[in-house]
């Protein structure tokens, strides 16, 4: 199964109801902080929406849930990876997205045969405290050389402009959050990420 380059990564159902009529085909839910309850009934919801849309919901962190709804790929960060129940995951037939950051998290990821590897920050992102630097084009050039054909993720700083740089440094699918959720005109970004990747 090949995934769109284009990867909206959202906080709120709201976010994927207005994104995927827009043609979003590929798009991430992660929730951090919702009671248990409730958050079940939103994966329930997000995996409703993308089947109705065509869609590929990855849930980020909540591997139970996902399980339980039936989705089919998981985000799981370097923390996550310490409490994931991996063989469960697998057994499920979920696909795994790892989070990396340096060396020591790639060789991890590796080990564990993700379905996806994603490197960031690319660029400074105000998204969330970080310990990393940016990491840069480069940064994503050598990551695409040490894990061949597993898809990489450039995530991190993105924008529509800073897209086609991360494509030919060896990305095969760029993030993006704050490009989208901060912008003006929200759809509209949307609409200019799908015309800059397909």
């Amino acid at each position: 199964m090949s995934l769109d380059r284009f990867y909206p990564i959202f906080d709120s159902l709201d976010w994927l109801e207005r994104s995927l009529p827009l043609g979003v085909k590929l798009v991430q839910l992660r929730i951090k902080n919702m009671p248990e309850a409730e958050l079940r009934q939103v994966v329930a919801q997000a995996q409703a929406l993308c089947r109705t849309h065509g869609a590929v919901l990855v849930v980020n962190d909540h591997w139970r849930f996902a399980i339980d709804e039936g989705c089919e790929w998981v985000h799981l960060g370097q923390e996550d990876l310490d409490t994931a129940d991996l063989s469960a995951i697998r057994r499920a037939d979920l696909k795994i997205g790892i989070s990396t950051h340096d060396y020591a998290e790639l060789d991890r990821a590796l080990s564990l045969a993700p379905d996806y590897v994603a490197l960031g920050p690319v660029y400074p992102t105000i998204l969330k405290k970080m310990k990393w630097e940016r990491q840069g084009l480069g940064r994503v050039a050598e990551w695409k050389r040490l894990i061949g054909d597993i898809p990489l993720v450039a995530i991190g700083g993105m924008s529509v402009e800073r897209a086609a740089g991360a494509f030919e440094a060896g990305a095969d699918i760029v993030a993006a959050v704050t490009d989208i959720t901060l912008h003006d005109d929200p759809e509209a970004r949307v609409r200019d990420w799908i015309e800059a990747t397909r």
